[in-house]
């Protein structure tokens, strides 16, 4: 098989297997929303800021450079095996032994007992590294999306069982937790992969002279993309956390979610054509307009119906988040430029280049945290909006140094979308609108999804965009022919 049909056939199962993930998290989520209150939420989202800062560490960037490296032996797999396993039991005692800290920093006893269970987090998530980074090499996207698709629609449902039954934040504590007992479980029984005794020295060093300064990157973004988080909940509530948890969360099932799908294949695509300028940047256009398609008409149409969306699933007690979403949405608009630009660089070997970047975007954003903390949580978003947009003209300089694809291109080539995404969301918002009187939410916010997608599909049609007919390919014909 060549590495285009593995690439064919490893975006076809990503990007099945991400919609369909989509839609269980976002049919389970709505269910959970119902059940649970905004501050339970914000609970678990204040105890993950600090468990989720320890994946970078624990990771190191090995994971990465698994993926890069040309040849991986069995004794590179095995040390970063042994290594990551070793920084996951230490980091578990920090966080079991910090939790009181953590609790009086942001002024909630019951956060005591809810760090210390989901810090057995860190152990799970080092234990699946190694594995994950195999089957992403062999680009098998249709392996890992059946492993998380069955464990999140598993741990889902016993979460909701448990929320129905009057547990509170715990059921949202016990989903998070079996979600990863479960694919760790599938991992090591379907892999077939298992550590032998040994662990080098010289693997050690050589994987990480590459991966130390995604480490530090890894670090530097992490911290950042909590920071919001940790500020909202120190400085705000539980509630305005939950508000912001939940919007973001509708944001990313398109954002990211959807778009990640093909971003997924990039980084492996890129590693195995790294020495091939040319072919690069054509894989590259192909990914960056296929991609940018989906996000753009996605992000587009929630922001048009928001309002609706939010108040028609999780009911009247989230409609603070409704501003938050439609400014989130504008933020993940241009979100997966940052991932393809940079997975060019880091396939490149040029890790170094990478870091520099993030310690500059995060320089900028510096004075957005600050704004927030003095003013208000939308305040911040608007900063993000702002920040976002610069690191798309940083990110895409060096991308056009190293294969001759810029950000001038970049846009040109996704002109079509745009024009589209924003033709379709003004139709959709004024439907809103007009219909809004009605009371009839379920009515309105179904009127408006099939304008959505029927004007998508319309104008998409008529126009000839190749970025439709590219996703319409992998995501039917192909998924279709492997039943």
């Amino acid at each position: 098989m060549t590495l285009k049909d593995k690439a064919i056939q490893g975006a076809s199962w990503s990007l099945a297997g991400n919609l369909i993930q989509s839609l269980s998290s976002f049919l389970i989520g709505i269910v959970l929303a119902r059940l649970l209150t905004p501050p339970e939420y914000g609970l678990v989202a204040m105890a993950g800021v600090f468990i989720f800062v320890t994946y970078v560490f624990v990771d190191s960037g090995f994971s990465t450079a698994l993926i890069q490296k040309q040849n991986c032996t069995s004794a590179d797999y095995s040390t970063v095996f042994y290594l990551n396993l070793a920084i996951s039991f230490f980091f578990f005692l920090i966080i079991f032994f910090s939790a009181g800290a953590i609790a009086d920093f942001y002024r909630e006893p019951q956060l005591l007992p809810i760090i210390r269970t989901l810090g057995f987090l860190i152990i799970l998530f080092a234990l699946s590294i190694v594995q994950q980074s195999i089957i992403t090499r062999q680009i098998n996207f249709k392996l890992l999306n059946l492993i998380n698709i069955s464990s999140q629609i598993v741990s889902g449902i016993i979460g909701i069982t448990l929320a129905y039954k009057g547990y509170g934040v715990w059921s949202l504590v016990w989903k998070t937790l079996l979600n990863q007992v479960f694919v760790n479980v599938q991992l090591w029984l379907f892999n077939r992969w298992a550590p032998t005794l040994e662990f080098s020295m010289k693997s050690l060093k050589e994987m990480f002279a590459y991966s130390s300064k995604l480490l530090i990157s890894g670090i530097i973004n992490r911290i950042y993309e909590q920071l919001y988080s940790l500020i909202i909940g120190k400085f705000f509530s539980a509630r305005e956390l939950g508000l912001y948890n939940r919007a973001n969360q509708f944001k990313s099932l398109p954002s990211e979610s959807l778009s990640g799908a093909i971003m997924s294949i990039s980084f492996p695509v890129f590693s195995q054509i790294q020495h091939d300028k040319i072919r690069m940047k054509h894989v590259a256009k192909k990914i960056v307009k296929t991609t940018m398609y989906v996000t753009i008409t996605a992000m587009c149409g929630m922001a048009a119906v928001s309002s609706q969306l939010i108040v028609t699933l999780i009911g009247e007690k989230w409609s603070g988040a409704t501003l938050y979403l439609q400014l989130l949405c504008i933020v993940g608009l241009f979100y997966p430029l940052h991932p393809i630009n940079l997975n060019i660089i880091t396939a490149m070997g040029r890790s170094d280049l990478f870091l520099r970047l993030e310690i500059i975007k995060k320089i900028l954003a510096v004075p957005i945290i600050l704004l927030g903390v003095f003013t208000s949580v939308t305040n911040m978003i608007l900063g993000m909006i702002v920040v976002s947009i610069i690191a798309i003209f940083i990110n895409s300089h060096y991308t056009r140094v190293l294969i001759n694809y810029g950000i001038k291109e970049q846009f040109r080539d996704i002109s079509g979308s745009m024009f589209l995404g924003v033709f379709m969301g003004l139709v959709v918002f004024t439907i809103g609108w007009l219909l809004k009187e009605s009371g009839a939410h379920l009515v309105v916010l179904s009127i408006q999804v099939f304008s959505g997608i029927l004007i998508t599909i319309v104008v998409s049609i008529i126009f000839k965009l190749d970025e439709f007919f590219e996703f319409k390919t992998i995501l039917l014909t192909k998924v279709l022919k492997r039943g």
